[in-house]
C-alpha cells in the first residue's frame, strides 16, 4: 500500500487550486503551462509553490483576525 502525500485534503478544491497555481505563476513570470513542465527549473517550480503557500497563510491570518477577505 503506497502513501501519497500530494493528494488534496479537499478533492473538491482541486480546480480552484490549479487556477490559483496558474495565477501565481503568471504573477511571478514563470511560464507554467498545462501538461508537461519539465523544461522549468526547480527554482521556478519552487517559487510558485512557495508563493502559493505564503498567500494562503496570509489569507488564513486575515480570516482569523476577523477579516473576511479570501485569497485574491
Amino acid at each position: 500500500m503506497s502513501n501519497h502525500s500530494n493528494q488534496n485534503a479537499v478533492p473538491e478544491a482541486k480546480g480552484a487550486l490549479n487556477r490559483f497555481k496558474f495565477e501565481v505563476a503568471d504573477e511571478l513570470g514563470v511560464p507554467l503551462k498545462e501538461g508537461y513542465n519539465g523544461d522549468l527549473t526547480s527554482r521556478q517550480n519552487g517559487s510558485v509553490g512557495g508563493y502559493m503557500v505564503k498567500k494562503m497563510i496570509e489569507a488564513q491570518e486575515r480570516q482569523m483576525a476577523g477579516g473576511d477577505e479570501i485569497m485574491e
